[in-house]
């Protein structure tokens, strides 16, 4: 569906005044929740964007009154317009994270309602609130699992692939031990560079909304009781809960990250120990199919090499099953299976290799 005509997208100065750079912020967001609302086909949740623009209209309208003057001409950044058009091609759901970079609130509207009760329940401690979001300690087992599973897959195919090519025993384990530490410190690199993000997003995302809250306490009391509103709470139960709720600023602003901003505080792990996890999640993985060539490198050391992965992905396989519920056997033939087309292929590509280069 096409939102209304977009405005030329302007860029905005390189520094503002405190209320100008404030004021461009309301008005973008504005200007971003009519386009979600144009697009979004539910139309609860197209209710609520249109009462959330109306917000930070009067956000605004607060904040232009200190300017002293008629505000600037403004149109939204290139970042706004690309964000808008995305959301119109694939989906508000799909450009959550974006859209909460740009400041947006209310997607935790976006989950579904508990069908034991008709209202959603108004937290009263952060314990509380906190507790329908937590999903327990399994999520680092379960990542630690797959840390595993990747590094065995990998470096075992790579282990493969140069063998394939006729490769001698040393330079086999030379491959393997170099695939060993590049996927290790990729995982590492990459795992702290996504918690590194998401912690800088969320302190920078809390800082705002704390300022936010010290200043337009109504009006935070006010898009919070939209957001339980369109979660099916009665409007006037949730004005006069969320009301209650901000003069108690922590709990409030606890409440804010995780409703308006959808994000747990209590799941930010620290990017040191996830890269530290990944790293070596992935190298006792890739560990397994070297061994055979720490110990032996004679020409049947392939032999081991494939009976350590078919063992290891089979157990891992097993593993996994803990967290979908399906039979362990079947999960384990599964993951033996993709393991076993991911060898195969780069075995042959490896052959293949080797002999054209030959």
């Amino acid at each position: 569906m096409k939102g209304p005509p977009m405005p030329p997208a302007e860029q905005e100065p390189p520094s503002h005044p405190p209320a100008l750079a404030e004021w461009t912020e309301q008005r973008q967001s504005s200007w971003l929740y009519r386009q979600l609302a144009e697009t979004e086909a539910d139309a609860r949740m197209a209710a609520l964007f249109r009462s959330l623009a109306e917000a930070a209209d009067r956000q605004g309208e607060v904040v232009a009154a200190a300017l002293g003057g008629a505000p600037p001409a403004w149109a939204p950044t290139a970042r706004a317009r690309l964000v808008a058009a995305l959301a119109r091609r694939i989906g508000v759901r799909r450009t959550w994270p974006m859209l909460v970079a740009l400041k947006l609130r209310g997607f935790s509207a976006l989950r579904p309602a508990t069908p034991a009760a008709a209202v959603h329940p108004m937290p009263t401690s952060t314990r509380e609130i906190g507790a329908r979001h937590r999903r327990g300690g399994g999520g680092n087992l379960r990542a630690a699992v797959f840390g595993v599973s990747d590094g065995l897959v990998s470096n075992t195919s790579l282990i493969l692939a140069v063998a394939g090519a006729g490769a001698a025993a040393r330079e086999v384990l030379l491959s393997g031990i170099a695939g060993l530490l590049a996927g290790a410190f990729s995982m590492a690199a990459g795992e702290y560079i996504s918690m590194r993000s998401q912690r800088e997003l969320f302190e920078r995302q809390m800082a705002e909304e704390r300022a936010e809250l010290e200043r337009f306490p109504a009006e935070e009391a006010e898009e919070l009781a939209l957001i339980y509103g369109a979660r099916g709470v009665p409007l006037d139960q949730a004005r006069s809960m969320t009301a209650a709720l901000v003069k108690d600023r922590e709990k409030a602003l606890d409440t804010l990250a995780r409703e308006e901003l959808g994000l747990n505080p209590d799941e930010l792990g620290s990017p040191w120990g996830a890269a530290l996890a990944s790293f070596l999640a992935f190298a006792a993985g890739a560990l397994l199919p070297v061994l055979p060539f720490l110990f032996a490198g004679g020409p049947h050391t392939l032999l081991p090499v494939l009976a350590i992965a078919a063992v290891g992905l089979f157990g891992i396989g097993a593993a996994l099953s803990l967290f979908s519920g399906k039979s362990a056997v079947l999960s384990g033939l599964r993951l033996l299976a993709v393991g076993a087309v991911a060898g195969g292929t780069t075995y042959l590509i490896g052959r293949l290799l080797g002999v054209s280069l030959s």
